[in-house]
């Protein structure tokens, strides 16, 4: 038994004072509001809400953050910035997939995100042979996770082709390339490496409408009828329209009318979307996945998200290619994008006289607890211990209180994380990660030998 005293938090029903808090391994097992410390209570100083889950990783793409920023020779855009990646990514080994994933999963933790979803594709050896353990990359993502500490749920991803309607692969694809045999043995594996893991989930992540068939997905659907089921679509206009040469129909459409979507599915991006596309998405219970840095950062352009949630829609927040890993700005750069693209304010909120930070903050805790089939989300009485606390000195969040908090950690400050814990375990104090120098000493090893081709 471990026992916490904020002097403020949020909890599942609103802002409190003064309250104690029990952890008993992993989850909550009490909380006191208008107590005292007890005799033998941590008193922690600062603001503690609900970790954010992180629902869209690709941890490897951390090695390369700030790598592909060089104009080439022709228009740069998603599909070049993809060849960089292909070529980047051909030297890594299992060691330096767990290397880089450790810092990127500090790192997330130091940010406010509690628990990852790692859509996982890069299963291969460098010529395209699968490991002795098919799922050898899955357990150096699973290792990652316990070094830091983040809770995780694992997304192994389906991948079979280079094009809509089954078109063969590049050769810059082969270290993720599976069939639907060798998918049932890495998934087997994955499970057996996750349950390791003490909370850790297994879900399935189908890449997207390029890279697996229609029979394909009806099989994986049938297959493994529970947890999560995750998919990239309509992130680009390219894709959009390969899709509807494919089939007649949008990649968004086509899972609507194709592939029963409801609660257990996240659609990451899903940037290009027509109205009808946005308000039958929403009423279909699935959520989207947004990754709004990286979104800019490739040029993808602005979710419906206006539209999105007035239709009832469910969303959360994701680090995709991991440029620059922090909660706060992407619930920012999510609003702003709407503002810049409707020119007016506080778009997201929907109500007037409503906190934007809270709004969107609520939204994406709730969207992506549900996409990660989590058990934190909240602090809580039977949830897992999933705590940030904000550093009440910041500048930016003194002598603000209630939901002028998140709005002021959201859209005014940098890094204002102080402590975090996650699954009941003090994993970052005074805003470092308390193995992070051994993480971040291992990674510089991997990047020099990388970076310097051998």
């Amino acid at each position: 038994m471990v026992e916490l005293h904020f002097s403020r938090a949020l909890l599942s029903d609103g802002w409190r004072r003064d309250i104690l808090i029990t952890l008993n391994g992993r989850k909550i097992s009490a909380i006191a509001v208008g107590a005292p410390p007890s005799a033998n209570a941590e008193r922690i100083s600062g603001i503690a809400v609900p970790g954010l889950t992180n629902v869209h990783s690709h941890a490897f793409q951390r090695a390369m953050a700030g790598l592909a920023e060089t104009r080439g020779p022709a228009e740069d855009s998603f599909w070049t910035w993809r060849e960089v990646m292909y070529r980047f990514l051909a030297e890594m080994t299992p060691d330096d997939i767990e290397a880089v994933a450790a810092l990127a999963y500090a790192e997330m933790l130091e940010a406010g995100f509690t628990t990852v979803g790692e859509f996982h594709y890069l299963h291969n050896a460098p010529d395209g042979r699968r490991y002795a353990d098919p799922a050898e990359t899955g357990a150096r993502i699973v290792a990652a996770a316990k070094t830091s500490g983040i809770g995780l749920t694992l997304l192994p991803s389906f991948y079979a082709h280079g094009g809509c309607g089954g078109r063969p692969a590049k050769p810059g694809q082969i270290r993720f390339l599976s069939d639907l045999d060798g998918f049932a043995d890495l998934l087997a594996s994955s499970g057996r490496h996750v349950a390791s893991l003490d909370g850790a989930k297994l879900g399935i992540a189908p890449h997207s409408l390029r890279a697996v068939d229609a029979p394909e997905l009806r099989t994986l659907l049938q297959a493994y009828p529970d947890g999560p089921v995750h998919i990239h679509a309509a992130e680009q206009v390219a894709e959009v329209e390969e899709c509807f040469k494919w089939s007649g129909a949008r990649p968004v459409e086509w899972l609507l009318d194709n592939a029963g979507l409801d609660s257990r599915w996240c659609l990451i991006h899903c940037t290009h979307m027509t109205e009808d596309e946005t308000a039958r998405l929403a009423r279909s219970g699935a959520t989207v996945g947004l990754c709004p840095i990286t979104e800019s950062s490739l040029g993808d352009g602005i979710f419906a998200g206006v539209g999105y949630q007035n239709a009832g829609g469910h969303f959360a927040v994701g680090t995709d290619s991991n440029i620059r890993i922090a909660a706060n700005e992407e619930l920012r750069t999510l609003e702003y994008g709407q503002r810049l693209r409707d020119q007016r304010r506080n778009c997201l909120t929907g109500v007037s006289r409503t906190s934007t930070g809270r709004t969107i903050f609520d939204a994406a805790l709730a969207g992506g607890t549900r996409a990660l089939a989590s058990e934190a989300g909240a602090i809580e009485v039977g949830k897992s211990a999933d705590i940030v606390v904000l550093d009440d000195t910041n500048p930016s969040l003194v002598a603000r209180d209630g939901d002028a908090l998140l709005d002021a950690w959201i859209f005014a400050s940098g890094p204002a994380v102080r402590e975090v814990y996650a699954g009941g375990r003090l994993v970052v104090r005074d805003g470092r990660h308390i193995k992070g120098e051994a993480i971040r000493a291992r990674y510089a090893v991997t990047m020099r030998r990388l970076l310097s081709g051998g």
